[in-house]
């Protein structure tokens, strides 16, 4: 019987879409794949999540990259912009609500950065989660198995009794190989039939 709820930040409880991002911003396919490379998928973008690099370190190396393919001013205008993505998304937290009412503990378990850990600590359904791992605390990353077992260890959560919501397939299938039952996120309807799978019905 399930007990506990654990949610992915980006791409579930608040929207995280990059590479949408890019396009709204440049519509240029192949200026989108460079600019990608030089942001979302760079190392100094994973230094961040793992919480081993400053956001000045990083934005001066990602310019710094973007000077040599003549990029500066995407680059700058990811930096100064791609925060603005993250909205949060009111079905999700309708959902956590609804779980907590019902009586199940939730807890978060997300790769972010520092600074935008403590930006999300201020919104109004911070208070809903019962506990937590961000990757930048512990310089760890999904879908690295010991940030699950760090998660698990610390809330003192059993195995058989949680479930891990996540949009990456990647990071629910690290969980699911632990013996946590994993659920992609596509949508709201899609959440709510997986977890009606599970036994959770709610309102």
């Amino acid at each position: 019987m399930y007990k506990n709820v654990i949610f992915d930040f980006g791409g579930v409880v608040v929207d995280f879409n990059p590479r949408n991002f890019l396009m709204d911003r440049f519509m240029n396919k192949h200026a989108e794949e460079i600019v990608y490379d030089l942001t979302f998928g760079s190392q100094e973008w994973q230094d961040l999540d793992r919480g081993t690099i400053t956001r000045a370190v990083a934005n001066r190396i990602m310019m710094e990259n973007a000077a040599h393919v003549n990029r500066e001013f995407e680059v700058q205008t990811v930096i100064e912009e791609w925060a603005s993505m993250l909205r949060t998304k009111k079905t999700t937290v309708k959902i956590m609500r609804e779980l907590k009412e019902a009586g199940y503990r939730l807890y978060y378990l997300t790769n972010i950065p520092v600074d935008i850990m403590d930006e999300l600590r201020q919104r109004d359904w911070f208070p809903l989660f019962d506990g937590g791992i961000a990757s930048c605390d512990v310089h760890l990353c999904k879908p690295e198995p010991e940030i699950y077992t760090i998660l698990m260890q610390k809330c003192n959560l059993a195995y058989d009794e949680s479930i891990f919501v996540d949009d990456n397939k990647i990071n629910a299938q690290a969980a699911y190989n632990l013996g946590i039952t994993g659920i992609l996120y596509k949508n709201p309807k899609s959440f709510l039939r997986a977890l009606g799978a599970c036994g959770i019905q709610l309102k």
